[in-house]
């Protein structure tokens, strides 16, 4: 969804314990980040530290990131929203 030149993305994921992710992209920049579900403290975190980033390298920064044992985690299943909205645009 677009508004005013901001577009805005919601993804549901899987493999990751956050159930979605929203985040908004201007200008290639990384905006209001959050996820529902899953660690609240270190997502919020990771929220604010993406906050104006290239969208770009957030993507690869985050991409194949694990957690625990899972091959996947609420990280990379962020880059691959940013890569899926990127794409899109």
């Amino acid at each position: 969804m677009e508004s005013g030149g901001v577009m805005q993305y919601g993804f549901s994921t899987k493999g990751a314990c956050a159930r979605k992710i929203s985040f908004a992209i201007e200008d290639g920049k990384l905006a209001d980040v959050k996820f529902v579900g899953g660690c609240s403290g270190n997502l919020r975190a990771i929220g604010k530290l993406l906050e104006g980033t290239d969208a770009r390298h957030a993507a690869d920064l985050l991409c194949g990131n694990p957690c625990n044992l899972r091959s996947s985690s609420c990280a990379d299943r962020l880059a691959l929203a940013i890569d899926s909205a990127l794409a899109a645009s």
